[in-house]
């Protein structure tokens, strides 16, 4: 079982809204992973499916494996990161803080165990 990580830092989307497409294709095989993002609307598809193109690449080049249909994915986290703060004009001269959310995706792909019939 060889597992294969890619990252994709400062991913100007809130983590909160990247985790309803992470959440979509934890656990299924890359395949199918990509053809879930391909018809998802969510704004945090685009990134993530190229995150995930780059760890198949980073499987057949880095960790040798000829045969990317095995893989799937075994985890794929979304933390926070750097967050960027403006602030707005408010009423009688404050300024309200006005925080630009950015998030941190770390992708493990896997190769499923041989089947045994």
């Amino acid at each position: 079982m060889t597992s294969v990580t890619a990252q994709l830092n400062s991913l100007r989307i809130a983590p909160r809204k990247v985790r309803l497409v992470a959440d979509l294709i934890k656990g299924l095989e890359v395949k199918v992973a990509e053809e879930q993002l391909r018809y998802f609307v969510k704004r945090g598809a685009l990134p993530i499916s190229k995150l995930v193109k780059s760890a198949i690449a980073n499987a057949r080049n880095n960790a040798k494996i000829p045969q990317t249909e095995d893989l799937y994915i075994k985890d794929i986290r979304v933390d926070e990161g750097r967050v960027l703060k403006r602030h707005m004009p408010r009423a009688r001269g404050r300024a309200s803080l006005i925080k630009k959310r950015s998030s941190r995706v770390m992708l493990t792909l896997e190769t499923r165990p041989a089947q045994t019939k």
